[in-house]
């Protein structure tokens, strides 16, 4: 049995922009990983509203997704691979970081990560950083994430290039899923069917 950890903010946790309640654990896309993976995988989900890769909120507290990843991985292990798709909070105006900036951080956890993830007798488990999509039509979020649309937009070349600095697999999800334009962040249904497939056969591919 291989397990993959999926370490993520709302996307992840299956933040459904109608409805500001959760998709069905099938909807997700972790759901998706899971089935398409099948047997032989165990697919954890470690999604959290509003987590940064590394920002203490002042408004909303314990949303630090550095300060909260050893006890996570150290709780699951031992652990085959890591997905990690942090960032899209980093993006609030109240965080004042730039793409390049945001993009490091996320690199610096996800090394973090397959640092904090090693146990005797295995080898270290694969770290895939995932560069969340862009930001689409801002509506009742415009304001909070003021200037997300423009820098949001550079994610997908600065993430590669501190995944290559890092030496961990990268995957851009916006390279086959686009934000809601219901509220510019969120993904919906199909969305989150077409990244758990697309994911799952990259998995396959780093771990078999």
């Amino acid at each position: 049995m291989k397990t993959v950890l999926c370490y993520g903010d709302s996307n992840t946790w299956g933040y459904d922009p109608s409805t500001r309640s959760r998709f069905p654990p099938h909807v997700r896309w972790t759901g998706v990983l899971a089935e398409r993976l099948g047997d032989g995988f165990r697919v954890i989900e470690e999604g959290l509203n509003g987590r940064t890769t590394r920002w203490d909120d002042p408004i909303e507290p314990d949303r630090n997704g550095l300060a909260h990843l050893r006890p996570c991985v150290e709780s699951h292990q031992p652990l085959d691979l890591i997905i990690m798709m942090l960032g899209t909070n980093d993006l609030k105006q109240r965080f004042d970081l730039c793409a390049s900036d945001i993009a490091q951080s996320a690199a610096g956890v996800a090394d973090m990560a397959r640092r904090c993830a090693i146990v005797p007798d295995r080898a270290a488990p694969q770290v895939v950083l995932v560069a969340p999509p862009a930001v689409t039509t801002l509506t009742d979020l415009d304001q909070m994430f003021a200037g997300a649309v423009e820098k949001s937009r550079h994610f997908s070349r600065y993430y590669r290039q501190a995944a290559e600095r890092a030496r961990l697999p990268f995957f851009d999800a916006g390279s086959v899923i686009v934000s809601s334009e219901i509220d510019g962040i969120h993904f919906e249904t199909n969305e989150h069917r077409k990244l758990g497939e697309a994911l799952a056969d990259d998995v396959r591919r780093l771990i078999g």
